[in-house]
């Protein structure tokens, strides 16, 4: 274990309650900004290692500043994360296995939060700061996560209602699916009783549900950035647009940095804002024009701007303003 602990390239991975043990994976630090998420890494065995939970709950490494990402899904959180690695500078984590670990371990995984968020935050450079965008699954820690890092601070990313359920659209019935699901998820630990009894929620489309979802996870985001959940002080949150930081690449990674006390040189932002990430697609690869657009089904852009009027009713009796106004800059 004392291997691990001194070498960030071994990062955290996944959590066996059952045999109270962590997965430990060898990835290093050229290796980070890669296309894909990090919980979808399967590098051979050499780069594999086990430590006893009681060993990692032990481990005190040498950490530095940790800052996180947390989004509303489909909102160019990937992207962000991705511009924002910079050696030496800043390293973003695209979505650490271990973070949705620590959402499917439960309660049982708590006291093992603390020590594996020491552990991501293990700089590979002297003064690299970490940023870390978990899975929007795990949204329902973000709590427990900034109250084990104190020093942490959070940007909520989020982006209209439209643009989101187009992108639940485009990506089938799996997508379609995964909104009914992302509904149930959120209506379990931020819901609110919308007055829809079980045979109307089952007659919901799945568009309704998957904007019911998106609906809650805002409510979620602006709880904590309001002060309404104890613990967290609200400053330490800030709100951002993902299509506005479409428009203002730049300007977006400057605030980012400077929200997070960054030491970045003045054309760092803009040398990361025109990075090649920008020509890629953020999660599949690949190259893409930019600005390239397909044409929609008239059928569809008809349903999302009638769920989003229904959405709309629901946030104006629920005295919320959607979605969320950006404060980040």
């Amino acid at each position: 274990m004392r291997l691990i602990e001194g070498d960030p390239a071994w990062f955290p991975h996944r959590i066996d309650v059952d045999r109270r043990q962590v997965e430990f994976l060898r990835l290093p630090r050229e290796q980070l900004s890669e296309r894909g998420f990090l919980a979808d890494r399967d590098p051979p065995p050499s780069a594999r290692a086990l430590a006893s939970w009681d060993d990692v709950a032990a481990v005190r490494p040498a950490t530095g500043a940790l800052h996180f990402i947390f989004h509303t899904a489909f909102c160019r959180s990937t992207l962000l994360v991705r511009a924002l690695d910079a050696p030496g500078t800043m390293v973003g984590l695209n979505e650490p296995g271990i973070i949705a670990s620590m959402v499917n371990a439960g309660d049982k995984a708590a006291p093992l939060i603390g020590p594996l968020l020491a552990l991501l935050a293990r700089p590979h450079a002297p003064e690299e700061v970490v940023v870390v965008k978990p899975t929007n699954h795990a949204n329902r820690l973000m709590l427990a996560l900034l109250q084990a890092c104190p020093n942490a601070r959070a940007v909520l990313m989020t982006n209209d209602l439209p643009v989101f359920l187009r992108s639940v659209a485009r990506k089938g019935m799996m997508g379609r699916r995964w909104g009914r699901q992302l509904f149930l998820e959120l209506q379990a630990y931020a819901g609110m009783d919308f007055g829809i009894d079980p045979q109307e929620t089952f007659a919901m489309t799945d568009l309704q549900a998957a904007a019911l979802g998106w609906f809650l996870n805002q409510r979620w985001f602006a709880a904590h950035a309001n002060g309404q959940i104890r613990g967290v002080a609200p400053e330490r949150l800030r709100v951002l647009d993902g299509d506005r930081f479409d428009e203002a690449r730049e300007e977006t990674i400057s605030a980012v940095m400077a929200f997070t006390g960054t030491d970045a040189t003045a054309s760092l932002a803009g040398e990361l804002a025109t990075g090649p990430v920008f020509t890629q697609h953020s999660k599949l690869g690949g190259e893409f024009a930019e600005g390239e657009t397909k044409a929609e089904d008239p059928n569809l852009v008809e349903e999302i701007e009638e769920v989003g009027q229904w959405v709309g009713m629901i946030a104006q009796q629920a005295g919320m303003t959607l979605p969320l106004k950006q404060t980040l800059y």
